[in-house]
C-alpha cells in the first residue's frame, strides 16, 4: 500500500503474500501477481496503517515518569522536538501505586523516522535523568 499506492482487501492480496513469504516454488520463474478488490473497512485500514508505522519505527508511544514540579513536561517535550520527532498526543496522568509520591506520568505519542531515531530519543531521556517507564513501537 505504501510503496505502490494500491489498496486491496485481504483476499485480493493473497498472491502477493504467497510470493513475499515464499509459499510457492517460484525460483527462476517470471511471475505476475494480481491485486484486486478494495472492500476494506476504513477502521481496519486505519489500524493497518497505524500498525505499519509502528512496525517500521515511524510511530512510537513513550510513558515517562516526571517529578511533579514546574517545567518537567516542558523539558520532556523539548527532548522530542530537539530530536525532530513530531508529537501527536500528550496525556498527563497522576501517579501509580508503585511510584514516588511526587511522581506523575505522561504518555507521549510521536512520529519518528525509524527505530534508530526512537533509540536516540530514549537515550537522550536517560542522559537528562528521566525515567522512561515504557515505550511501544512494535
Amino acid at each position: 500500500m505504501e510503496k505502490q499506492k494500491v489498496v486491496s482487501e485481504g483476499a485480493g492480496a493473497v498472491s502477493v503474500a504467497a510470493v513475499l513469504y515464499h509459499k510457492l516454488p517460484l525460483a527462476g520463474k517470471k511471475v505476475v501477481c494480481l491485486i484486486s478488490g478494495g472492500n476494506i473497512d476504513v477502521n481496519i485500514l486505519s489500524h493497518v496503517i497505524s500498525r505499519g508505522l509502528m512496525k517500521t519505527g515511524r510511530k512510537a508511544e513513550f510513558v515517562i515518569e516526571l517529578e511533579d514540579k514546574p517545567g518537567q513536561l516542558e523539558q520532556a517535550v523539548h527532548i522530542f522536538s530537539s530530536r525532530g520527532a513530531n508529537i501527536t498526543s500528550v496525556v498527563h496522568s497522576s501517579s501509580r501505586d508503585e511510584s514516588q509520591i511526587n511522581s506523575r506520568y505522561v504518555t507521549i505519542r510521536v512520529e519518528t523516522r525509524d527505530a534508530g531515531h526512537i533509540a536516540e530519543i530514549r537515550e537522550e531521556f536517560g542522559r537528562q535523568g528521566f525515567h522512561v517507564v515504557s515505550e511501544y513501537h512494535i
